[in-house]
């Protein structure tokens, strides 16, 4: 983890020969910042959160209008207008944050600049409408977000991090060239909403080859199976920088699929590919954090499994799904990343216990609290209630809260009557929460072109059901830790690049 890349140093009094006596050490507190500090961080600070006051006003307009605001090469429409209120305030939280975070810092102006750009380069990504300048902002949203990984100059392994990540960015970055070209090349369209009015006259095989292209794009800067290594590699970035990547940079894989929704709707079989693509990573996601003994790794694997499920979302035809996914999600991850150091502890494992077995009562506890939190969001949602893919959508609520109830009946310290009775009252409210956020997040994005229509049911929705049914019981039965083939096949699965590591602690007080 890097958090000591802001720690200020002074020289040490030694009796050694004049070039060791300069060398640096680490020590003290870090100071407060001064009015003598750099006025840059401050400046962006105000600027970013000012920003995220205009997009409160820009989205309470939005309300009131049902077409998009087209403004040269750009276009303001329900997404844009969510998504800038949703970076600005990620942002905003990370830059104040860091504040704090870099104080003393000799690079605090360069960071600053950097997450700064990342965000106008973010919001102009959700608005843009050319084709063209969609492209070169998704290339230089990925080389910003590479240079973040790669702050701290200092170290080799967060230099290799970086270009690994770069790497990766760039060839996300040819695959939506690949997309782009060939959409403009069948249609003749140079911008976005051009080509959603265009592609249902596109040939399967041209329509395929973009989709595919597009998919790849998203699987590669949402960090999905097997491209994930570069986000478990980056743990060498600042943590506001960690926390920034995580609750915004990752979700652009599904910001794409939603602007290209005309495009992957297009052939069934494209749709398909996204649920299977979607599922394995979210799979694979939970069975590697399984193994991780690192806070921030096990994030990072969460976050492969995340970004799994909110391509799944839009494989199933739930776009609005998708896009509430990822909002909740960096909400949730971004609090996680800049809380990372509280999740350090240490203690003995004798000490570590559990409340004991959840027992029969608690059995039925977790069990009806999972139906009836997918009762509750089929009801509020609509979502399940047909023979469609809404019923894989609720699905996956009735296991997400299964797994939550269990996990809180068994460390939660309270008295079992309390536990029981907590666990309904905390979690069926929530999933009223989410199900309301998502009939908002659908009302504002219901006019884009595409959105909106859930997928036919086919038998392979009906094997990623029982994939995940059973991905259930064995981590909840632990059955598979009984297994060191399967122990070690997941750790190799999660292990970043050698030269990405830092395997000296000493390495952390050197800067």
């Amino acid at each position: 983890m890097a958090t000591a890349s802001h720690t200020r140093q002074s020289p040490v009094e030694t009796d050694q020969p004049m070039n060791e006596r300069d060398h640096w050490k680490t020590v003290g507190q870090l100071p407060t910042p001064t009015t003598n500090d750099s006025r840059v961080p401050a400046a962006l600070t105000r600027l970013v959160w000012l920003l995220w006051v205009a997009s409160l006003g820009v989205l309470a307009v939005r309300f009131r209008s049902e077409t998009a605001w087209e403004l040269g090469p750009f276009a303001v429409d329900g997404l844009t207008t969510v998504m800038w209120v949703t970076v600005t305030f990620f942002s905003g939280i990370v830059h104040s944050y860091s504040r704090r975070y870099l104080a003393g810092s000799g690079h605090i102006d360069r960071f600053f600049g950097r997450v700064f750009a990342f965000t106008l380069v973010v919001m102009a990504l959700v608005a843009v409408d050319h084709l063209a300048l969609f492209w070169a902002a998704w290339l230089a949203m990925g080389l910003v977000m590479s240079q973040l990984i790669g702050h701290i100059e200092g170290w080799p392994q967060a230099q290799a991090a970086g270009g690994l990540a770069r790497r990766y960015f760039l060839g996300s970055s040819a695959a939506l060239g690949v997309a782009l070209v060939a959409l403009w090349w069948l249609t003749g369209a140079t911008t976005v909403s051009g080509v959603a009015t265009a592609v249902e006259t596109l040939p399967a095989a041209g329509i395929a080859v973009a989709a595919g292209a597009l998919l790849v794009a998203a699987m590669a800067q949402s960090a999905l199976v097997p491209f994930h290594t570069w986000l478990l590699s980056s743990m060498t970035a600042p943590t506001p920088a960690s926390a920034l990547m995580h609750a915004g940079f990752v979700n652009a894989g599904g910001i794409l699929l939603v602007r290209f929704a005309p495009v992957v709707t297009a052939e069934p079989g494209v749709m398909v590919a996204i649920v299977i693509v979607g599922a394995t990573s979210a799979l694979a996601g939970k069975l590697l954090k399984t193994v991780q003994t690192d806070v921030k790794r096990q994030l990072g694997c969460s976050t492969v499994g995340q970004m799994g499920f909110m391509l799944m979302q839009a494989g199933l035809g739930f776009f609005g799904a998708a896009i509430t996914h990822l909002i909740l999600h960096g909400f949730y991850k971004a609090y996680q990343f800049l809380a990372a150091g509280d999740g350090v502890e240490q203690k003995s494992p004798a000490a570590e216990k559990e409340s004991g077995s959840t027992g029969v009562v608690g059995l039925a506890v977790i069990v009806l609290t999972g139906l009836a939190g997918g009762g509750v969001f089929a009801v509020l949602t609509g979502k399940g209630t047909g023979f469609d893919t809404g019923l894989l959508l609720a699905l996956l609520v009735v296991l997400t809260t299964l797994h939550a109830s269990r996990e809180t009946l068994k460390h939660t310290s309270l008295p079992v009557a309390v536990r029981y009775g907590a666990v309904p009252l905390v979690f069926l409210p929530a999933i009223a929460i989410y199900a309301a956020v998502y009939r908002v997040i659908e009302g504002l994005v219901v006019g884009l072109p595409a959105v909106g229509t859930p997928v036919e049911l086919t038998p392979v929705h009906g094997l990623v059901a029982v994939a995940f049914v059973l991905t259930y019981l064995v981590v909840e039965s632990g059955v598979y830790q009984q297994s060191e083939r399967v122990y070690v096949a997941l750790l190799n699965a999660a292990q970043p690049p050698s030269e990405t590591l830092l395997t000296s602690t000493e390495d952390y007080n050197e800067y």
